[in-house]
């Protein structure tokens, strides 16, 4: 990695040139509260590398322990073979928040907030902390569910690869300005908004052959009707990872 312009400190990450916002820095952030949020508050993200010099870009689950971020799997992937040994890595998530409509083309943008993560990238080969992470793989986004799961069998498990990154660089983007016109362009007569975008949880459906009798658990407390799907998944995340 390269020698960092502003050196890491215990509530944020070191920012030099690989991570540090070049244009519009006032919407830059690399504070640990920021970036965290922002990671725990997704379950999508893109995981970009290189292999023999063609890049690829992938998306997967994925999910937070302290500094460390996880994502997995099939052991055949070609994304995680390439990955096994410890390579640079680079995982990004997006949340879109709204789309903006201005009186200029050139003026027309969306109100989002981002984070980009760096580090190298390796295939967890110990067995207990295989083991341990495919239970947080489901258990991060559902507290307590495994417990009450069918276990997994061993071939299932070889089945599936887990790669783990620490993260060594970060930064977070986030642009919430809504209509942002030239100051002249406010005296046209053109029509200008904002449009927010949210990702709401729809009414549940219980799986039709579900036996008689059973319910659902407290593993999907967070996650209820019309409720904004960031908001369950950062809850379901304080909750696995109390303290």
């Amino acid at each position: 990695m390269p020698r960092a312009e502003i050196p890491a400190t215990d509530t944020a990450y070191p920012v030099d040139h690989l991570n540090r916002v070049k244009r519009r820095h006032d919407r830059g952030f690399y504070d640990h509260p920021t970036v965290h949020a922002l990671l725990d508050a997704a379950i999508l993200c893109h995981v970009a590398y290189a292999i023999d010099g063609q890049p690829f870009c992938t998306p997967t689950l994925f999910w937070r322990e302290g500094n460390l971020l996880y994502w997995h799997g099939s052991s055949a992937s070609r994304m995680l073979r390439n990955l096994s040994k410890g390579e640079p890595a680079c995982l990004t998530v997006t949340h879109l928040d709204s789309l903006v409509l201005a009186r200029c083309g050139f003026n027309h943008s969306a109100d989002y907030r981002s984070v980009m993560c760096f580090g190298q990238a390796r295939l967890v080969a110990d067995p207990e902390e295989k083991r341990r992470a495919l239970v947080m793989m489901v258990d991060r986004f559902f507290p307590g569910r495994t417990a009450g799961l069918r276990q997994s069998t061993e071939s299932e498990i070889k089945a599936t690869a887990v790669i783990v990154m620490e993260i060594e660089r970060a930064s977070a983007k986030i642009r919430a300005k809504g209509v942002a016109d030239d100051e002249e362009d406010y005296a046209l007569p053109i029509h200008a908004e904002r449009l927010p975008v949210r990702t709401l949880i729809g009414t549940p459906e219980p799986c039709p052959r579900r036996l008689p009798g059973v319910e659902r658990g407290s593993d999907l407390a967070e996650y209820s009707a019309g409720r904004a799907l960031e908001e369950a998944l950062a809850e379901a995340h304080r909750r696995a990872y109390p303290g």
